[in-house]
Order: C-alpha cells, then structure tokens, then sequence
C-alpha cells in the first residue's frame, strides 16, 4: 500500500506478536493418492503460463513451469490426506510439507501401530520419525503465546510470538534481538520444544508518498495484480487489485486487502472509499472491509466499469494474465507466486499455516506465512499456487525496501529471509456466503 496524500506511520503499525492457532478442518474419508483426471488437467497448463511467471519460477525456485504445476497440485493431495490423518491418527500425526526437493513427508510419532504409515505409503507419500505430533505442537505453542503474555512489557514488546514449525517438529519463538537469551526465560517444561529464531518484525506495508506505476498501467480490463488507488477519509492509498469475483446475485467484485481502504468505517454506505484507476476515474467503491480476524475488503465496480472486471486474470500490470482456474489451501512447502503492481510476480513456498497474527492492536487469524518479497504498493494482490487462487497479500517484513533485489540483500544479511503473510481465499469466501472466484 502507497499513500498519495503525505507519509504517515503505518496503518497498522509494527507487528507485535505472532502466535499460530489450531486447524480447523477435519476429513471424514481417506483422500485417493493419485487420480487420472487431475494428471490430464495439467498437461496443457505450462502454456498457459504467463513468461513473467515462468522467469520468476526459474529465478526464485529454479523450477520450471510443469515442475511448479506438478508441485502444486502435489501440494493439494498432501493437504487433502493430511486433513484425513490428523482425524484418524490424531496421536501418530505430526504434520504434513513439501520438502526443498519436492518430496511430500508425513511426519509420524512413535505412537504409530503401523497403519499411519501404511496409510501414508498407500497414498503415495513418505514418512519420517517426529517427536511430537502435531496436538502436541499446537499445547505448547498456546503454553508459549499464555507465558509470552505474562512478560514484562519492556520484553514483551520485543517478541514476535510463537509459530509451530512443522518440518522441524518444534515451535518457534520470535524475537528482534533486544531481549538477551529468551530461551532461558522460558519455563523447562516448555523450553524442550522450542527454539527463538531472531528477525525483523512483520509489519503491514507502508504507505508510500510517490506515485511511480502511472507508465506501467493500460489496458481495459481490471485483472488480479493491476493497481488502483483508494480514497476517503482524506486520505489516498496505491494497493492491488486482488482475485476478480462474483457475488451471489452473479454481479462483479474484486477482492483486496482490508488494510488498503482508508476510510474502513464507511464501507458498504455512500461515503465509502472510491476506487480509481491511476488514470483517476472512479471505478467502484469499498462494499466490504474486514480487518479484524481477516484481512481483505471487497470492491464493488460502478456499473459502467463492472464488465472490466468480468475476467479471471493475474497479470503484472501490462502482461499477459494467468488464468485462474480454482482455489486452494496453504501447505507447508507448497510452491507460491504473488503478483504485485509494484515489484510484479515474485515466487517461493508456503513456510507456515494457520498463523494468528497481532499487528498493533489488531488480531488477523488463520493466515499463513510465505517467504515471498512484497514491498509499497504490493498490498492486496493475490498470491496462487499453481493456477489456483490462495491468498491475499497483507503483511510483510521488508516492505520498506524499494526493490526485491534490495530487500533480499537485506534479509540475508540479517539471516533472514523475506516473509509475507497472507490471509486465505478460501477463508475470505468462507465469510461470504455466495461469493465465488470467477473461473471460466
């Protein structure tokens, strides 16, 4: 997000804490370890990938484009039957990733009596030895977020929560550095699983006081990446355009980040935020803004520019469009591209899921954690696996650089690496019943 009227401090401030919450989902039945209609549905979609795409995938994960589809789509078997083990194997289940060479791995406790892991080579995947399934996991990091809670403020302030790590079967607490060795504060019975990874806090992405995307923008159609600016409340934000939609009544919306309207209280009324083309004519309004759980907002088009968004594009602003053919869930390792008006596709992997995130003084739940860069500007473009929708994008920890080739350098010289959270498609269309991506 880029404010066009001054530079103000973020709109959410610095994140504070990062804490993961439980998943919610459970499968009744045992998900098929392979399936002949979902191999022939790839085979012709490398085509259909944009080359800004397919340059992106070569230069972030060095992946070429069947390679990405096929991992994706790997990805989704993996989440389906990880959902059916975490229901019949609740003891034995330690998570389910995509590991760096694109192996599925299912982690599995000593509490295994051998039908876990019959179940897990019956679909395909491999499994490893863990120490602790993955309930287990979920109770120590709640302990952790419950005692991070009780530290001193000067302390408090600089924890960044705790996350469960699943490839690594142990919890992390995050810190900037200024809070000595947290591990030897916290309690033993706790400290087994745990280890404290240092960086630099999330943050939502700044406003921005220039307005450099003008020369980019053109075309007719309104597609997923492309950028528009948001004004109310005396104020004027650039973000990006999000996944092109329907809403029950078959009418046009897109669906963006809620932290880009700038007058949230007047959404959905006749005050609501204007939506704009960099051109500057109004193009629709703020129907819906969501910034307490979810992070998104809904845009409803005026009725002469509601056809330009009748599309179901993701582009970099110009480019040819990936067609969206679909939705998916985050899983660990699972390959992820963003689309962004200001530093276009960037690609990586799906790090952490079902992540509880405060940012200030709001909570953003579920979400999930990618290493993808997203700078000013980037906030509320659509993040997808495969040709599948996943998310919106919403917070970042290198927001401030002004480039991904900076904020790369960057973060490696701080031992880290770039980190974007993102709230779920599937969670946003959850909340709004008879909202679907368009698809055709």
């Amino acid at each position: 997000m880029r404010s066009l009227l001054a530079r103000p401090a973020a709109v959410l401030g610095a994140a504070a804490l990062l804490v993961l919450g439980p998943a919610t989902t459970v499968a009744q039945a045992q998900p098929a370890a392979s399936s002949a209609a979902s191999e022939s549905s790839l085979s012709d979609q490398p085509a259909q990938l944009p080359i800004e795409l397919t340059d992106a995938l070569w230069r972030d994960l060095q992946l070429t484009p069947d390679q990405y589809l096929e991992r994706s789509d790997l990805a989704q078997r993996l989440g389906e039957f990880a959902e059916f083990a975490r229901s019949q194997f609740p003891e034995a289940f330690g998570g389910a990733w995509i590991d760096p060479s694109g192996v599925p791995v299912v982690g599995l406790t000593d509490n295994d009596d051998g039908v876990a892991k019959a179940a897990v080579e019956r679909a395909g995947f491999t499994s490893t030895d863990v120490l602790r399934n993955e309930g287990q996991l979920e109770s120590t990091r709640a302990a952790l977020a419950t005692w991070i809670g009780t530290l001193p403020p000067e302390i408090a302030r600089s924890v960044g929560g705790a996350t469960v790590d699943i490839a690594d079967n142990d919890v992390v607490l995050r810190a900037d550095g200024s809070t000595g060795d947290l591990l030897d504060l916290v309690p033993p019975f706790l400290g087994e699983a745990a280890r404290v990874v240092l960086g630099p806090a999330l943050a939502t992405l700044q406003p921005a006081t220039s307005s450099s995307m003008l020369a980019q923008y053109g075309g007719d159609a309104f597609l997923g990446g492309d950028p528009y600016v948001a004004s109310g409340g005396g104020a004027a934000f650039e973000c990006s355009l999000g996944f092109n939609a329907v809403d029950g009544n078959g009418a046009p919306v897109n669906i963006s980040a809620g932290h880009c309207d700038p007058d949230r209280a007047a959404a959905g009324t006749e005050y609501a935020s204007r939506v704009s083309g960099l051109s500057g004519n109004v193009v629709g309004t703020f129907e819906r803004t969501s910034l307490e759980g979810y992070d998104y907002s809904i845009l409803r088009p005026t009725a002469a520019a509601a056809p330009r968004f009748t599309n179901n594009g993701v582009r970099t602003p110009i480019a040819i469009p990936l067609p969206i053919t679909g939705t998916a869930n985050p899983v660990v390792g699972a390959p992820v591209c963003k689309a962004g008006s200001t530093s276009g596709f960037n690609c990586g992997v799906v790090t952490a899921v079902n992540q509880t995130v405060q940012v200030g003084e709001r909570v953003l739940n579920g979400g999930f954690a990618t290493n993808l860069c997203a700078l000013q500007g980037d906030s509320g473009g659509p993040i997808v696996t495969g040709t599948l929708a996943l998310g919106i994008s919403s917070a970042s920890n290198v927001g401030e650089f002004q480039s991904c080739a900076e904020a790369n350098l960057g973060a490696f010289e701080e031992g880290e690496s770039p980190e974007l959270f993102a709230t779920p498609i599937n969670a946003i269309l959850g909340q709004n019943p008879g909202l679907r991506l368009q698809t055709f």
